[in-house]
């Protein structure tokens, strides 16, 4: 079974501020036996508590099928991809793991990545272990967000987690 390498993250430097808004990423939670992923277009890399720590968050709504792995596992994985991916990213954020293998539809091909389940396509890979979650409260959801994400969907929840390690990178 092929294994993720990672390095030293914290002697890279990563444009965030494009990373989530330019590049297509997938959030994956479970083992190599039992995972899901999923395209996610929102995040944000940052500190929370521990400054020497760096940390990411992300967004999953409970109606998605990723939700049930993110909650049972205490680790998971961010991939970013190059512009050649984009269809099967465009596949599995639109299709549910629920009803099908959809990893077997892409080219995509699953590796271990520590406790985690990555991408050997990935150009970017980022292992987080999850130290916190919280739902979004809808009447606190400033407009016109609330209008658009929290009347159609049960609100979002907010994983935080710690940047154990990193593979790869971006040019």
């Amino acid at each position: 079974m092929a294994e993720i390498t990672m390095k030293n993250f914290e002697e890279k430097s990563y444009d965030i501020f494009r990373m989530f808004n330019e590049r297509g990423a997938l959030l994956t939670a479970g083992t190599i036996d039992d995972y899901n992923t999923m395209t996610i277009g929102w995040g944000m890399f940052g500190t929370v508590w521990d400054h020497s720590r760096s940390a990411v968050t992300v967004y999953v709504s409970p109606d998605r099928y990723t939700y049930e792995f993110m909650e049972k596992n205490e680790y998971f994985t961010i991939t970013f991809f190059p512009e050649e991916y984009r269809d099967d990213l465009m596949y599995l954020g639109s299709h549910s793991g629920r009803d099908e293998d959809k990893v077997a539809k892409t080219k995509l091909t699953p590796v271990v990545c520590g406790n985690s389940t990555a991408f050997k396509e990935a150009e970017l890979t980022f292992l987080c272990r999850k130290v916190y979650a919280y739902q979004f409260e809808a009447e606190q959801t400033p407009e016109p967000m609330r209008s658009v994400y929290q009347t159609r969907l049960t609100p979002h929840y907010a994983y935080i987690g710690f940047i154990e390690d990193v593979s790869g990178e971006i040019e």
